[in-house]
């Protein structure tokens, strides 16, 4: 009976994966670990467990290869900062998890009952542990072919979302005012680039002394962002932020 269950949720995935981006899975076990998350995965042997943390991973570094070469191609006349800026903003957790819902892949994931992924990053964490499964299945090619005709150029307005900036600093500030906590943002180091003769910023966000953030950029402004952002998407995780 329980056989005849998992087989069951096997078929269904297949049949959502299918329904999505428009192939046949090969090997199942790697789509459904994909979509399970910690809270719901079990401990395999050495204090691992057999959640999408790995795969996450691996999607991630493939994601940002696509997503590199695309916007390398797409704009011959941009520069190294303004492409990096591009592609940080595509493979944000926030654009992640919007493009997870746009996808319907919240609807597959596995997760404790307590855990309130809305307002984590969980589906971004599954949306680049599903980019790694289907990488291993099926191989880079046609991981590429699947997000360049599936989800960049159907789900994406790259313009739009360049010229779109969410406010991860004043959020964080917001926040700490609230709860009456210290905030502080300072440069940790300056990076020497003797090629384009550019600073590149280090910057650490404190709050109540505590390391939370960190962020490097040639603009501190934009530095100071990013580590906002990384302290956000972390202390969402944990629930801290409401």
């Amino acid at each position: 009976m329980f056989f005849k269950r998992a087989n069951t949720a096997e078929q269904e995935l297949a049949k959502a994966i299918r329904n999505i981006f428009g192939y046949s899975i090969g090997n199942r076990a790697l789509y459904k670990l994909a979509f399970r998350h910690r809270s719901a995965a079990s401990v395999i042997g050495n204090g691992v467990k057999n959640s999408n943390e790995r795969l996450e991973y691996l999607g991630d570094a493939v994601l940002g290869s696509i997503v590199a070469e695309y916007l390398f191609k797409k704009y011959p006349y941009k520069d190294e900062g303004h492409l990096t800026e591009m592609r940080s903003r595509i493979v944000s957790r926030s654009n992640l998890n919007a493009l997870s819902r746009k996808l319907g892949i919240d609807k597959l994931i596995q997760t404790g009952r307590e855990t309130n992924f809305p307002t984590t990053s969980i589906l971004g964490d599954a949306f680049e542990a599903l980019i790694g499964a289907i990488y291993l299945d099926k191989g880079y090619d046609f991981t590429k072919k699947i997000l360049l005709n599936k989800v960049i150029s159907i789900h994406l307005d790259i313009d739009h979302l360049v010229q779109t900036e969410i406010n991860f600093k004043s959020k964080v500030i917001e926040y700490c005012q609230r709860e009456k906590k210290s905030a502080e943002f300072i440069i940790a180091d300056e990076l020497e680039n003797g090629k384009q003769n550019r600073k590149l910023y280090v910057v650490h966000l404190l709050i109540q002394g505590e390391l939370v953030g960190k962020g490097h950029d040639y603009s501190i402004k934009k530095a100071e962002q990013k580590a906002a952002e990384q302290a956000w998407i972390i202390f969402a995780e944990k629930n801290t932020f409401e």
